[in-house]
């Protein structure tokens, strides 16, 4: 158990901003491990911004509590999902190799399309978020046990998405300069089935309030499906900033896709 601990404490540190205990590092052999936890992490970091929403929207109008929410997400994870969608959007839209896209991925400045990509992105799950507390009535603010279980079941199931990546496909640098060289290298069947648990159990209890919500990991997955084939055709694998660009992409589509199956319960 103390073991474990540690695990999840180092993959804790590595995808938030949360403290950890002061003898957590980023030892090597418990980053690979730490990949299990990944989707837990989604727990947290839903939760979080769940409460935000909230307790924002007793103050303000929702409007303005979703926009709290969404930032409370990125505060918490110091937008670690974010920058790697924007530098996939930067490298793979101006990159026309391999080398090229990981080098302008490398660069820590943010370009034309890493800009256009996140403010698209934003604007986006604004709207999906909004949409799904203010018009679909999907979300009630008189059961919080649902309300809560759909912002966590986003934020697991595309961590899942990403993380799955790891699981089936090769990491594409050949050199220590990505963040999520330590995750990439290996891992056992307990991080396969650590994270498919951790990932798909929100989502499993919601579907007990209505169980055709579980159709919303077909467009999930199909999603993680084609941005890792697209991954593997430019890059011949993922990088950490690809796994970021498939987390957020994921986390909105499960949104857009509760919403395009609300219109047919």
């Amino acid at each position: 158990m103390k073991r474990q601990l540690h695990i999840f404490f180092t993959a804790l540190m590595f995808y938030t901003r949360i403290p950890c205990p002061k003898n957590i590092d980023h030892n090597p052999d418990y980053l690979n491990k730490a990949s299990r936890y990944f989707p837990l992490i989604g727990w947290i970091v839903g939760g979080i911004s769940f409460f935000v929403y909230y307790l924002s929207s007793i103050l303000f109008t929702n409007e303005i509590a979703v926009i709290l929410a969404i930032i409370a997400g990125i505060l918490t994870t110091g937008a670690f999902h974010e920058d790697g969608f924007a530098d996939v959007c930067d490298g793979f839209g101006g990159g026309w190799t391999k080398e090229k896209i990981l080098l302008i991925m490398k660069d820590s400045a943010i370009g034309a399309y890493g800009s256009i990509g996140l403010v698209l992105l934003f604007l986006l799950k604004f709207e999906a978020i909004f949409n799904l507390i203010s018009k679909s009535e999907i979300i009630n603010l008189k059961s919080p046990i649902y309300n809560i279980l759909l912002f966590v079941s986003a934020h697991s199931i595309s961590r899942l998405a990403a993380v799955s990546i790891v699981f089936t496909h090769e990491y594409s640098r050949e050199d220590a300069s990505s963040k999520s060289k330590p995750i990439a290298q290996k891992f056992t069947w307990k991080e396969v089935v650590g994270a498919m648990l951790f990932g798909l159990l929100p989502l499993v209890i919601l579907s007990f309030f209505q169980w055709q919500l579980l159709l919303a990991l077909v467009p999930v997955f199909i999603a993680r499906f084609f941005l890792a084939r697209y991954f593997q055709k430019w890059i011949d694998g993922y990088t950490g900033d690809c796994l970021g660009a498939t987390q957020q992409v994921c986390e909105v589509i499960f949104y857009l896709s509760i919403i395009g199956i609300w219109k047919f319960i």
